[in-house]
């Protein structure tokens, strides 16, 4: 399957990318490569969209729907117009349509009903489907071994997953979700799923601890796993995780007591980081 478009860092894709983390970790990629990481990028910021898009869940179900038709039709080998830019990534890194079907049963769990303090194991499921199904598509890219290439995608994924579910508590609680796990609010006192309640109760930092802990294991894990693979092949994610635990020890230091004012990372620091690693 050949699309015939070579992108590069004017598409859409790259410029909605522009200014994250992300961006800045895939831009010190070989130009393939991060071609390839800015279309997988540009599916997960359109079904995240219609995740978060406040229509009417039977018509983003809806769209959801019609994605998953366009991914099978892919690998059927009919890209659509929304799929184009994927055929050449599927093809030369051998993506498996599987871990994109799994990003879209993970934005289908938004849809459905508003998340609110899930069990332990439904928060690992939503973990995995939009964080590490992504993570498993991008070791592919990035030219990991299977194995342990999977191994990073399960640790990484749910690393940054949860580092994203405490920094975003308020935001997420103006949509109305909650991804603080049941038990852990019992574990706090906390009675309440409300998200308002929730993030206004004195023992929050104390619910917010069992994350931290979560989050911290799978980051360490991570960390086993890139030191004992190829420097070429982990470059990218590196950056990703240097960043991500970083922005999580910080907010340990701040602490989960209203007001929580965002977390900002020195850019200085942030040069530091790509260049420590782009030019292994």
């Amino acid at each position: 399957m050949s699309n015939g478009v070579t992108q590069s860092d004017d598409t859409p894709n790259a410029n909605r990318a522009s200014g994250s983390s992300f961006y800045t970790a895939m831009r010190i990629l070989p130009q393939a490569q991060r071609d390839a990481m800015f279309a997988i990028y540009g599916f997960c910021r359109q079904v995240d969209d219609i995740a978060d898009s406040p229509g009417p869940r039977d018509g983003r179900l809806a769209d959801l729907s019609a994605w998953r038709a366009d991914i099978r039709a892919l690998y059927d080998g009919h890209p659509g117009a929304r799929t184009r830019d994927l055929a050449k990534p599927v093809l030369d890194y051998g993506l498996e349509q599987v871990d994109f079907l799994a990003v879209i049963d993970g934005m289908e769990m938004d849809v459905v009903a508003d998340i609110r303090a899930p069990a332990w194991a439904e928060l690992d499921l939503y973990c995995d489907r939009v964080a590490s199904a992504v993570g498993r598509l991008s070791v592919r890219v990035f030219g990991l071994e299977a194995k342990p290439g999977r191994q990073l995608a399960h640790h990484l994924g749910r690393a940054l997953q949860l580092t994203n579910i405490l920094r975003d508590l308020d935001e997420d609680a103006g949509v109305g979700r909650l991804y603080l796990p049941r038990e852990a609010l019992v574990q706090a006192g906390i009675e309440s799923t409300d998200p308002a309640a929730v993030l206004a109760s004195p023992t929050l930092d104390r619910a917010c601890t069992q994350l931290i802990k979560a989050a911290r294991y799978h980051f360490d894990k991570a960390n086993d796993i890139m030191s004992s693979a190829s420097r070429r092949t982990v470059r990218a994610p590196r950056i990703m995780g240097e960043v991500y635990r970083r922005i999580l020890e910080r907010m340990v230091t701040r602490g989960f007591a209203p007001p929580r004012p965002a977390i900002r990372l020195p850019r200085l620091w942030l040069v530091w980081v790509v260049t420590r690693y782009a030019f292994l």
